[in-house]
């Protein structure tokens, strides 16, 4: 999976840039406002570092991502942060680091999503809290059109199109505080707490 995204960093943001402009960088604010103030965070799939100018005031801040190219180009960014190659599914962090975590339009890309569940509750404080942006399987017709669409996109570029991502964090043992539906429910913002 990390070659998809590495074929994929030189475009991603030109790729991007009209949702950014429309609604994502909206989004992105409201989820990353749910993180606590000056606290440890750490970032799931950083990506190109789209989420930078969204950090709340931090005493620490680790930006995580597979791809070495995606990596590269957030590292053109200002962030006072620090940036670490990794697998969410194996993170490289002591229990209990961080006191939040948080993710947009990650976990529809992770292979075994909830591996990545069971390593952030171990990384962040009991109480911690966890963010995510992402889209999902929206309820109705649109789920059906999704499932039609995962089969693309799981064949190019290893995106799971229709996850529930709630209820896999759910089924993990995080406990949901918040589910915001956006775009007719294809995407949440899911804030919950780690046990």
């Amino acid at each position: 999976m990390p070659a998809v995204y590495d074929r994929l960093a030189a475009f991603y943001d030109l790729a991007f840039s009209p949702l950014e402009k429309r609604f994502l960088q909206r989004w992105r604010g409201e989820a990353l406002a749910e993180l606590p103030r000056e606290s440890r965070i750490l970032e799931l799939g950083c990506g190109t570092g789209a989420n930078f100018a969204f950090y709340p005031p931090f005493s620490l801040a680790v930006s995580s991502e597979l791809s070495a190219k995606m990596l590269e180009k957030a590292a053109g960014r200002k962030a006072a942060n620090h940036l670490v190659q990794c697998d969410a599914q194996k993170l490289p962090f002591p229990d209990n680091a961080f006191d939040a975590a948080f993710a947009t339009l990650v976990f529809c890309s992770i292979p075994d999503p909830q591996a990545a569940f069971f390593e952030v509750m171990r990384v962040l404080v009991p109480g911690g809290r966890l963010v995510l942006l992402e889209h999902v399987r929206p309820p109705g017709l649109g789920g059906k059109v999704f499932d039609a669409l995962n089969v693309l996109t799981v064949a190019l570029i290893d995106d799971h199109f229709n996850r529930e991502t709630s209820r896999i964090a759910a089924e993990a043992g995080l406990e949901l505080v918040e589910v915001r539906s956006k775009a007719r429910g294809a995407v949440n913002l899911i804030v919950c707490r780690n046990p």
